[in-house]
């Protein structure tokens, strides 16, 4: 059956939010464990929703932590948040040639559209399912479900394209394709170990993989 459907990760996939993210975890953590966290040690904690994080390194403090980091986040977001080459390209070719796209993140949806708007990429999606829209988040299908079902799309005729073993693992769970992008920050070797279906060097690899016309 013929992909006319591609699910997007925001971060580190579609937008290169990673040195927000890792100084918006530094800030965070060095408030409360000073001097404790490194780059290298933050760069773990790029993947899981900040709720799965921050239970894990304090519960009683979740909410608190959150809200620090958000603040922080946003603050410095326009300043920090930088585009991928040929992202913006690939994703307007695909919407003119009809595919129904979705951005499926672990973000909350009003942060996660900052990033869209910031790189003009919203104008491109009609859908966009945040973990405010969810009770699981990936790996589990349910959000990639949701974009599904808003899209009015399957399992068989979608992609699921992401930079961490969480999408791989959240499309295989679904029973879509899955594509790995190359350019993540955890290593283009580990992702390659989820085994999935494509491994893209670029994004407009997405087209040739998706069967249509490059955009050289």
């Amino acid at each position: 059956m013929k992909i006319d459907t591609v699910l997007f990760d925001l971060d580190g996939t579609l937008v290169n939010t990673n040195e927000l993210i890792i100084a918006s975890f530094l800030h965070t953590l060095d408030h409360y464990y000073p001097n404790e966290y490194t780059r290298e040690k933050v760069i773990e904690f790029i993947g899981p929703s900040l709720d799965d994080t921050f239970t894990r390194l304090n519960p009683d403090k979740v909410d608190e932590m959150i809200e620090m980091y958000r603040t922080f986040n946003h603050k410095m977001h326009d300043e920090l948040v930088e585009e991928y080459g040929t992202v913006k390209e690939t994703v307007k070719a695909l919407h003119e040639k009809g595919y129904k796209l979705a951005v499926v993140t672990t973000k909350i949806s009003k942060t996660a559209m900052m990033g869209l708007k910031l790189t003009g990429l919203d104008q491109y999606f009609s859908v966009l399912v945040g973990m405010d829209h969810v009770t699981k988040v990936k790996p589990d299908p349910e959000p990639l479900l949701n974009a599904l079902n808003q899209l009015q799309s399957s399992p068989e005729r979608a992609i699921m394209v992401g930079d961490s073993q969480y999408d791989i693992l959240g499309g295989k769970n679904t029973g879509t394709k899955t594509a790995a992008v190359a350019w993540t920050i955890k290593g283009k070797e580990f992702l390659q170990s989820y085994e999935p279906d494509v491994m893209l060097e670029t994004m407009s690899d997405l087209l040739e993989y998706l069967g249509e016309e490059s955009l050289g």
